[in-house]
């Protein structure tokens, strides 16, 4: 699918970009090239230690903002497909920090659109966060607006070969920032914090991360929010499975925090199909053809009023799968 192709990655260096070109390399050994567009100097400068240009000569480091839409449209040239994984990504930090969130999340957003309108690409698969849907925080809000911008996309490109596609998922384990590493650390002192003990979200791992937006690249028509099935945790099992003897201590929930995540409401279920391993929100004027898009994927319209919530999950985690999974995925970083 991707040999002889040039990819570019947006927020290349982080977790899922760096397990975006792992799995990359390995499958597609004959890619063309591939381009980790982020502006950190540093963090380029480490992966740049695991990925040398000298072993992998398809690879480029291009520093550069999406903020900037010339530097943006420079480094599309010759780009074949484009994931967009840069983002201001922590909600306490967009809710002081409320304009920087929209520059990146939002105008990076329709800036990446305007670079694959005045270059050649083809592909396009945006991520998004479950905090998205129904949001109540700013970063959700400005990934709700991005979700849209790329969606829209579609109905604006003209006779121009290009899909733009949005993969929307919930925490990543093991990925930076996220509660796992955090518990990790903060168990030498013998308590968790526990923002609220009835607190759930949703879990996925790096790799179903990766697959998803290869599944989105592969089998996208254009216009799709594909969302995976994936099961939920208890943040108190989580504590449990990382050190069943610490304290947990309720600190009460952080601003613009949600009890339960939800993917999917009763308002989008108008529009979503079980694909069976994944949904997709489709638009409610879709470019394609409903019909081809339902036989091709056996696509079944879900019950009108269902959601996909956290804490309504029928898939769970339990302290024990936790502890295998923590052991498999998650590396703490010094």
């Amino acid at each position: 699918m991707l040999n002889n192709k040039s990819i570019l990655i947006t927020g290349g260096t982080g977790s899922l970009g760096k397990q975006l070109t792992r799995t990359i390399f390995k499958k597609w050994p004959d890619v063309k090239r591939l381009v980790i567009y982020s502006r950190d100097e540093q963090k380029q400068f480490q992966m740049a230690q695991e990925f040398p240009e000298s072993e992998y000569p398809a690879i480029r480091y291009f520093i550069g903002d999406v903020r900037d839409k010339d530097r943006l449209t420079r480094a599309f040239e010759g780009i074949d497909v484009v994931i967009h994984a840069a983002a201001m990504k922590h909600v306490h930090i967009a809710e002081y920090n409320p304009t920087e969130a929209v520059k990146t999340n939002v105008d990076g957003a329709q800036n990446v659109i305007e670079a694959c309108f005045q270059t050649d690409v083809k592909d396009v698969v945006a991520l998004s966060t479950d905090k998205a849907c129904a949001p109540i925080n700013l970063y959700g809000a400005t990934k709700l607006a991005s979700d849209k911008l790329f969606i829209a996309a579609n109905n604006i490109k003209g006779k121009r070969d290009l899909r733009f596609s949005v993969v929307r998922y919930g925490n990543v384990m093991g990925s930076n920032g996220s509660v796992i590493p955090f518990f990790l650390k903060k168990k030498a002192d013998g308590v968790l914090p526990i923002t609220d003990m009835n607190m759930t979200r949703f879990n996925i791992s790096l790799d179903g991360g990766v697959d998803m937006v290869l599944h989105a690249l592969e089998h996208s028509m254009g216009g799709e929010i594909f969302i995976p099935k994936i099961p939920s945790y208890r943040i108190t099992d989580v504590a449990t499975a990382i050190d069943e003897n610490c304290e947990q201590k309720e600190v009460g929930i952080r601003p613009g925090e949600k009890l339960h995540e939800e993917m999917i409401t009763s308002s989008d279920s108008f529009f979503t199909y079980d694909l069976g391993k994944y949904y997709a929100i489709l638009p409610s004027q879709p470019i394609f053809d409903l019909n081809e898009f339902i036989a091709r994927f056996d696509a079944k319209k879900v019950p009108q009023g269902f959601s996909y919530n956290s804490g309504d999950n029928e898939q769970w985690e339990t302290v024990e799968s936790m502890k295998e999974l923590i052991k498999e995925h998650v590396k703490l970083e010094e």
